[in-house]
């Protein structure tokens, strides 16, 4: 079996790329990153460390390496005859691999469908990218199924120069929506197949991400600079745990998980995000605030559902006030952000970061969040 995954990165490496690998799948990685596919083909090999009290370690060799631009020609041959393509890019920048898999369902001849399928931190992700290959042309569905995913491992910031290994957490978690997938199309050990995934993608973006980067933007107002450390604060663990009740009141309410089962998620979300013996920086999970403040995210979306349900999210609130104050000099999202408040009034600003309508119940709760920081910065 074969499989082409966009993103030789860490999630590329220590995630997707490492299950194909364990289900059977010779990998071709396609990155734009050329140090690193010339580090990946010169070791021949990875190895992925398990970050618990007792690392674990394993080698990884089934896999090729290629420069997704330079290579265009090896990339799109790889794509027509693969059975798997998969991407951990980023959602943002999924549209511009259209191209190369547009180029290799097309030179797939009578082959077996190619199943492809995004794997980012976003809701619906392989829809943005389908959209993107069926504007390169007509797309034949007869020679091509898109299933959106859910995935979910913690993958913190590297030991410099550790390339091409990678540090991980023990636990991960990868759900696949296999609606529109015949049952014999394609089997990954260590995946989860489902006929129903929105429920799966909600839980672990207002569970997982939004628990995550409740920590990182409170840790760094605290003056923490990792994620363990934060979790340590009470006041910062009690806002979190604020913050869950509030996505869990969200999530059971509508998809009618059972409150037990979900109570059990969540303690475990806190364990792993407390481990310690993960590295995991406030500055890594903070960044890019204005994708993670935007309609559909984790603060925002459960936010807003709250709100449609009836109820205010006083902690989630308090989180958006903290997300606005978040510094990183090297994030271009912190420093668009900035100017965006300091040009914008406030009602504009909640519209135009948040993507509330003022005729949304959450509009006055986040109208009064943007005032309030405001005017914190006119009297500084």
């Amino acid at each position: 079996m074969k499989a082409v995954h966009f993103g030789a990165g860490n999630i590329g490496r220590g995630f997707i790329g490492a299950v194909l690998q364990d289900a059977g799948f010779f990998v071709t990685f396609a990155d734009v990153n050329q140090p690193l596919i010339d580090l990946m083909l010169a070791a021949g090999e990875y190895r992925l460390t398990v970050l618990t009290e007792q690392q674990t370690t394993r080698r990884y060799s089934n896999f090729t390496a290629l420069h997704s631009v330079n290579q265009f020609d090896a990339l799109v041959q790889a794509i027509s005859v693969a059975d798997l393509v998969t991407a951990s890019v980023g959602a943002n920048l999924l549209p511009k691999l259209a191209g190369a898999i547009a180029a290799g369902i097309k030179a797939r001849g009578s082959r077996e469908p190619l199943l492809v399928m995004a794997c980012e931190n976003a809701i619906n992700a392989t829809d943005i990218l389908e959209s993107a290959i069926a504007e390169q042309g007509e797309l034949d569905y007869e020679k091509v199924i898109f299933a959106n995913t859910a995935v979910d491992r913690i993958v913190p910031m590297q030991p410099e120069g550790s390339a091409p290994n990678v540090f991980v957490e023990e636990f991960c978690e990868w759900v696949i929506d296999s609606s529109r997938m015949s049952d014999s199309l394609i089997s990954i050990p260590g995946a989860v197949f489902v006929k129903e995934l929105a429920p799966f993608i909600e839980r672990k973006l207002f569970t997982v991400n939004t628990a995550h980067l409740t920590i990182a933007y409170l840790g760094q107002l605290a003056g923490y600079q990792t994620i363990a450390q934060s979790l340590c604060d009470s006041n910062v663990f009690e806002m979190t745990r604020a913050v869950l009740d509030e996505t869990s009141r969200v999530l059971i309410e509508r998809h009618h998980f059972d409150p037990e089962q979900h109570e059990a998620y969540v303690l475990k979300t806190l364990a792993r995000l407390g481990n310690p013996v993960i590295d995991d920086q406030v500055i890594r999970v903070g960044r890019q605030p204005l994708r993670k403040l935007s309609r559909n995210e984790r603060l925002i979306g459960p936010a807003a559902y709250s709100a449609e349900l009836g109820h205010e999210p006083k902690a989630i609130l308090k989180v958006v006030l903290a997300a606005l104050l978040f510094r990183d000099d090297s994030d271009s999202e912190v420093l668009e952000l900035t100017e965006i408040i300091a040009t914008h009034n406030v009602s504009d600003c909640v519209v135009k970061i948040c993507g509330v309508d003022t005729s949304h119940p959450l509009y006055p709760n986040l109208l009064e969040v943007f005032s309030m920081h405001k005017s914190a910065l006119n009297r500084a």
